[in-house]
Parts: structure tokens; C-alpha cells; sequence
């Protein structure tokens, strides 16, 4: 990962330095690089695991993804951004909007060195990120648990999914393996954000870096919020009646998080993200048993049930 994180780096410079500092500000934040790990990771079952493409397709989704966080902060009004300000806080929305759009351009740029079905895959990818991240401001029409998993599904999985079809393809699996690797990163990847949705309920905020609580104060849905909606058991009357209401207030925040912490639905949400892992891990009997196999599927696990 050093190289990848040299080369994300190199790969963030313009001829302005003002726009050299703007470009570097998310990535100098840090973050966990999941993308680019995946590309790696998945590039392990090829037969040139460290050649170019596979450093250059790992630069693609990070960079990718760093500037779709630039968007996200502006859309959210968001004040911090990996415990540093966010772009619109330190600058301004003009200027965070723009710098996520020149990272989206330098990861087009990339892309182009891969060839033009990198082009296309990554063309097809963003369409879907993008719709994902419309979708989250629309109201379902039917289901709306079935609605969201569609929002997470292509905000989140569709660009991990590209992660691990990139680190296949570049590094010279075969077809089979290319594709299951990418149905594996596409469970992988809504399943890192269900596990997200389960942290903001449950977590700690001393051992993992999160205010608990933060999307139900906000009114987002979230996998153990929606799964504790759909609950017709008269003793969840007061619980959903505050997740029906305005929880800026302190304590109805305190009392609700209080409830849904030992309601059913957060060992639901959690069985249900166990599953997924399990799921995407079957997805891996294409490869031979090995130490690249036992990575995948430890990688699995670990998304299914990290804290932090």
C-alpha cells in the first residue's frame, strides 16, 4: 500500500498550487484506502499481481472515491471530514465542488492509460454511484428497506465492485475469476456500508472515531433503523414513534438510541451483514485454496463485523 499511497500523491498535482493543496486535502485526511486494497488484493490471484495496470487501477477508485467525498460534504453541509475540516468548511462549496470534479477528471485521465474497457467499466460505474446518490434523496415508491439497499448498492458497492473486477482484470485472471471476484466486491461493498449503518448505532465513540447516533440525529435511514420500522409488535409503539420524529433534542436522541441499542432489529441488521460476507465468500470457490483465498475471505469477515 506505500506505493499506492506515493503514487495517489504524485497522481494529485496540477501546475496551481492552490489546486495541488485543494486535490491533496482529503487524501492527506487518510482514510481507510479500502478501494485500493481490494484492488490489490483481488490482483493477488492473477499472475502479475505488481505490474503497472494494478498500481494505476488502484490510484483510479481511490482518487475516484476521494472526490465523490468532496460532493458529499457540500450536499451534507458537512463540517469535518475524517476528523479534519472538509473542503466547503476550509474553503467553500465553489471550490470543494470543483475539486471533487477535477479528481473525477484525473481518475478519467487514468483510466484512459488502462484502455477502453477500463473506460467503459469506469463509465458504467460512476453512472451508477452517481444514481445511487439520487436515489438516497428520493422517496421509495415500494419497499423502502429494498430501496435503500438499492441507494447502498450503487453509492458504495458498485464502485467496489470496479475495485475488484480492476485488480482481476490487470493482473491477468481469467474471465470466471474476473467476474466472480467482481460479484464478491459488490457484496463486500454494501456490506462495509451496512456495517457502517450498525456502527452508528452501536458504537463507541472513543474506540472508533464516530459520534454514535449521527445519522439517526440526522434522519437518515439506516439498515437497523428501517428493519425496526417494519416491526408491528405493540411494545415498539414509543421506539417508533421516535424514529418518526425530530431527534435533534439531546434526550428524546439519547432515549431513542437507547431503544434501538436493544431492539431485535439491531441483531437482525447484524445477521444480515453476516450473511452477505458469507455469501460473497462462496463467490470464492473459483480459487484454488491459499493464502490469497484465506485473504479474500478474511476480508470478508472483517467488513462484516469491524469497529471502526
Amino acid at each position: 500500500m506505500a506505493e499506492v499511497e506515493r503514487a495517489l500523491f504524485d497522481h494529485a498535482v496540477s501546475p496551481s498550487p492552490y489546486v495541488t493543496e485543494a486535490a491533496r486535502h482529503l487524501l492527506s485526511a487518510g482514510g481507510k484506502r479500502f478501494r485500493p486494497l481490494l484492488v490489490l488484493l483481488a490482483a493477488e490471484a492473477g499472475a502479475d499481481p505488481g505490474c503497472e495496470g494494478v498500481l494505476t487501477a488502484a490510484c483510479v477508485v481511490e482518487i475516484t472515491h476521494v472526490g465523490s467525498l468532496y460532493h458529499d460534504d457540500v450536499m451534507d453541509e458537512a463540517a469535518l471530514r475524517r476528523g479534519a475540516d472538509s473542503a466547503n468548511s476550509r474553503w467553500d462549496n465553489h471550490v470543494a465542488i470543483l475539486t471533487g470534479d477535477w479528481l473525477f477528471a484525473k481518475s478519467s485521465e487514468l483510466t484512459a492509460r488502462l484502455g477502453a474497457d477500463a473506460v467503459s467499466i469506469q463509465a458504467a460505474t460512476f453512472t451508477r454511484l452517481v444514481e445511487g446518490q439520487i436515489l438516497e434523496g428520493v422517496e421509495p415508491t415500494g419497499d423502502p428497506l429494498q430501496h435503500y439497499l438499492d441507494v447502498v448498492a450503487g453509492k458504495t458497492g458498485s464502485l467496489i465492485a470496479t475495485s475488484a473486477r480492476y485488480g482481476a482484470r490487470f493482473s491477468g485472471t481469467s474471465p470466471e475469476v474476473e467476474e466472480a471476484l467482481t460479484a464478491y466486491g459488490e457484496i463486500v461493498g454494501s456490506a462495509f456500508q451496512l456495517s457502517d449503518d450498525i456502527l452508528d448505532i452501536v458504537s463507541d465513540s472513543e474506540e472508533s472515531g464516530k459520534t454514535p447516533g449521527t445519522d439517526l440525529r440526522e434522519g437518515v435511514p439506516t439498515l437497523p433503523v428501517l428493519m425496526a420500522l417494519a416491526s408491528t409488535d405493540p411494545a415498539d409503539a414509543r421506539l417508533l414513534e421516535l424514529l418518526r420524529a425530530d431527534l435533534s433534542d439531546d434526550a428524546l436522541h439519547a432515549e431513542a438510541l437507547g431503544l434501538l441499542r436493544e431492539h431485535p432489529a439491531l441483531d437482525q441488521a447484524r445477521a444480515y451483514v453476516v450473511a452477505r460476507a458469507q455469501e460473497a465468500k462462496a463467490l470464492l470457490d473459483v480459487l484454488p485454496q491459499g493464502p490469497v483465498r484465506t485473504a479474500l475471505e478474511d476480508f470478508a469477515d472483517v467488513v462484516a463485523v469491524r469497529s471502526s
